[in-house]
């Protein structure tokens, strides 16, 4: 495998960048990974080395570039990052008040800046792309999506929070704009994806021009598809896997080889 971290120029600044891809061989189709609220780091950077190892080209961007290095790591006896419910309540809200600070548009021009240069790169193909995302991050990759659907082709949302708002640009609200696929993994157990918001957000992609397939994990919480965390629930990760894969496979197929019915 390939890999480096560079710095990526915006119009606010420099974004660094994670990108993994495999050695020989390329151009390889784009994939993004949208962090969640505990910032980028190296478990993010290995789960970019897991999709880059069947033929992808995958970036995760540093999306709290603008105030600095913001990571949060908060670690249990066994090593495993804690939840936010198991952080105190400073913590917790100093947390929430930094990804507040970062806004969807925010993450949309980044998004544009880091398609550019995924287009002009030499090891990773120009033309469909895939995204994915944790956390704020899965709202993130369908909001990205939304905006570039002549690039996006396929999205992935783990535990994503906040599909389903009152504001005009919720993610619920921008499905209509996609094409290709989206798949949703959520938690039975996560209290930022209620039944009522996965029946709403279902509703919305009813009418939308976009094949659409989503999982509800039993016993799972919210925060279960990241390895390094101590709500991780292997299982559940491994179907979202098989799922994300056979989408990427349909819609970004690497290697230039034939994807599964």
């Amino acid at each position: 495998m390939t890999e480096y971290l560079f710095d990526l120029a915006t119009e606010d600044g420099q974004m660094p960048v994670f990108l993994s891809h495999p050695e020989k061989g390329g151009p390889f189709p784009a994939v993004i990974l949208y962090m969640d609220m505990f910032g980028a780091r190296e478990a993010l950077y290995e789960v970019a080395r897991y999709v880059a190892a069947v033929g992808y080209c995958c970036a995760v961007p540093d999306l709290y570039y603008r105030q600095g290095r913001v990571l949060y790591d908060f670690r249990d006896e066994r090593n495993r990052v804690l939840s936010t419910h198991r952080l105190g309540p400073g913590v917790r809200d100093a947390m929430i008040s930094e990804s507040r600070k970062l806004t969807d548009e925010m993450v949309l021009a980044d998004t544009g800046a880091l398609l550019g240069y995924l287009s002009d790169g030499a090891r990773a193909r120009s033309d469909e792309v895939g995204v994915f995302g944790y956390c704020m991050g899965g709202r993130y990759a369908i909001l990205a999506a939304a905006r570039y659907p002549e690039r996006i082709a396929a999205a992935g949302c783990l535990h994503g929070t906040n599909l389903v708002t009152d504001k005009p640009d919720s993610p619920h609200r921008m499905v209509g704009r996609m094409r290709g696929e989206l798949y949703c993994g959520f938690g039975a157990d996560d209290p930022y994806a209620k039944p009522e918001t996965i029946e709403a957000f279902h509703a919305a992609l009813s009418q939308a021009p976009v094949r659409y397939e989503y999982a509800i994990h039993p016993g799972a919480g919210h925060g279960y598809a990241l390895p390094d965390r101590d709500i991780y629930g292997p299982q559940a990760t491994a179907r979202d896997w098989e799922m994300i894969f056979q989408m990427f496979y349909r819609q970004v197929p690497p290697y230039g080889g034939s994807p599964p019915k």
